[in-house]
């Protein structure tokens, strides 16, 4: 099975084009989450801790 998948992926000539668009957007989503957290204010947050207490 692996044998064919490398023929395949070793056939296409844009094949180096997916790892390098997954890690952009692997990249992309997680310093779009961290500017949403940092943005967040503080009366929300706590908010948001004490909710499962409630």
């Amino acid at each position: 099975m692996f044998k064919f998948i490398k023929q395949y992926a070793d056939n296409m000539h844009y094949a180096a084009i997916y790892p390098i668009a997954s890690l952009i957007i692997f990249f992309a989503f997680f310093m779009a989450l961290l500017v949403v957290v940092k943005r967040m204010r503080k009366e929300h947050v706590d908010e948001l801790a004490n909710m499962p207490l409630q």
